[in-house]
């Protein structure tokens, strides 16, 4: 078989199939690269898979709570604020004055301060509750990263995190003013980056920040363009046999089949290497190949939006201030830190407890200076000073392994802790689950669910991620990303090669 033969039968059969799912991950994908400017749409659970639609706290609904009085708590997490008893039972919405959207009311922490005032660190900024009137307002920061992550207080300071910098100011509610601090780097400090921020920065474009991620739109419109126009050509030719053996008029149809394998041809020649670059990367951001770069890490690229002079650019995770040890403990991407109070030194806890590549969802303290640690990989409970580290959802002592899934039984994303003492684990699939008791948490009421729709964002990252399609496939939708990506590749290489071998012959 000759060579020209090999990369048509490469490039048409596999072309045709991945160019209607290269179609929703072109558009996708565009849409991700611009959270800011789709946050305020939504789309309503109801009309999704039953695997979208919260039952029992699930899909990351609630994160934790925070007591604000004797019998009053805020209930927070993707569902925004919601006010209720110390029962769980009645609820009442606490979201007046974020912004309209379900990205706008994600909530990653609610804190109340020794002088009565509330703050909540959300996606789209740190706010104040401004208790006169009902409602929250943003107080303004100097940031580039909006995401709020974290808030703590001593006395009368505040202090606020978001994922590359602390911020430190008096506690005066709504008319608080912070200073931003960049915490120095650790001892031991290597300017290194994850392989799979890297990757995901290039997929995304990122990497070369507004510029790069518009030179990536306009690489997926192009894949959409040549989607198209490869569809067309594929059934086209036959369209005009059959109408031309029925003396019909074809050549209006004819002319558009000529266009699209014109242009099909010289958009692809032109940008076929970049069209590769952006396909294989994607491989690598979902397993399996994901966990083959999970925890690897290499220099930035230089003069790219990685290469940062702040060693904490988009590191920083939550904050917690130990009242017995007199310090600031600091969750990272790069493991879990403590600090003093001034923020000058930070250190490295040589025990480290599992967290997911996905990231810390639960820090907690506990007892004995000991905290609850929660993530993808599970709940543990986790001492700095002690080597064990606890499987708490288990029981029994936690064993490291390596390689394997990177989320393990209990995918965590909160803990709730009622005022009788009795503990919540938040599972992204199962729910509210008791921990070493019976009694079941409260049901999640219709008002909530009902008024929780998903973000258009988030449902983007499902479908472009395949995980929106696990009700066909599904465990094996995992190997949409990385299949799809490797064949789409392939496609574009050989209808490269294919096209310069018939530019050859023909010249």
């Amino acid at each position: 078989m000759g060579k020209g033969k090999t990369y048509k039968k490469l490039h048409k059969w596999p072309g045709l199939i991945i160019a209607f799912m290269l179609l929703y991950f072109s558009v996708t994908g565009i849409l991700m690269n611009h959270r800011n400017v789709i946050s305020g749409l939504d789309i309503s659970r109801d009309i999704l898979p039953s695997n979208y639609r919260y039952d029992n706290w699930n899909l990351s609904a609630v994160k934790g709570s925070q007591y604000i009085g004797p019998d009053s708590v805020l209930l927070f997490g993707n569902i925004g604020i919601w006010l209720t008893d110390s029962l769980y039972e009645n609820y009442v919405s606490f979201n007046h004055g974020f912004p309209h959207g379900a990205d706008n009311h994600k909530i990653f922490d609610v804190h109340k301060t020794t002088g009565g005032n509330i703050y909540a660190a959300t996606l789209s900024g740190l706010y104040a509750y401004e208790k006169s009137n009902g409602i929250w307002k943003k107080i303004d920061v100097d940031v580039s990263i909006n995401r709020f992550v974290g808030i703590e207080s001593i006395n009368d300071t505040l202090y606020a995190m978001n994922r590359s910098y602390v911020f430190k100011g008096l506690d005066k509610g709504i008319d608080t003013k912070l200073q931003k601090t960049e915490l120095p780097a650790p001892t031991g400090y290597k300017n290194e980056v994850s392989v799979f921020e890297t990757i995901w920065q290039i997929h995304s474009g990122e990497i070369f920040g507004l510029p790069g991620k518009l030179f990536t739109d306009i690489l997926g419109l192009i894949t959409i363009f040549i989607s198209i126009t490869g569809i067309i050509f594929f059934f086209f030719p036959k369209w005009i046999k059959q109408r031309r053996k029925k003396g019909k008029n074809f050549k209006r149809i004819a002319k558009t089949n000529k266009w699209s394998l014109k242009w099909h041809n010289k958009t692809g020649r032109w940008i076929f290497v970049f069209l590769s670059i952006l396909f294989f990367t994607g491989t690598f951001l979902r397993p399996p190949l994901l966990i083959a770069i999970a925890n690897l890490n290499i220099a930035p690229i230089p003069y790219s939006h990685l290469d940062q002079p702040n060693p904490w650019y988009d590191k920083l995770r939550d904050i917690r201030f130990d009242a017995k040890r007199n310090t600031f403990l600091i969750a990272t991407s790069e493991g879990i830190y403590h600090t003093n109070l001034n923020l000058r030194n930070i250190q490295k806890f040589r025990v480290q407890p599992p967290v997911s590549v996905m990231g810390i969802t639960v820090f907690e303290p506990y007892k004995k200076g000991a905290y609850l640690i929660g993530s993808f990989s599970g709940l543990f409970l986790w001492h700095p000073e002690h080597r064990e580290i606890l499987d708490y959802a288990k029981g029994n002592l936690y064993r490291s392994r390596s390689g394997g899934r990177p989320v393990g039984e209990y995918a965590v994303t909160g803990l709730i802790e009622k005022r009788n003492g009795k503990q919540y684990m938040i599972d992204y699939d199962k729910g509210a689950i008791p921990l070493w008791h019976k009694e079941q948490f409260p049901q999640m009421p219709n008002k909530i669910s009902e008024k929780s729709n998903m973000s258009l964002w988030n449902l983007s990252l499902e479908i472009h991620t395949g995980r929106f399609f696990s009700f066909l496939f599904g465990d094996f939708y995992i190997l949409l990303v990385p299949l799809s990506g490797l064949i789409a590749v392939m496609v574009v290489i050989s209808g490269y090669l294919l096209y310069r071998k018939r530019f050859k012959v023909r010249h």
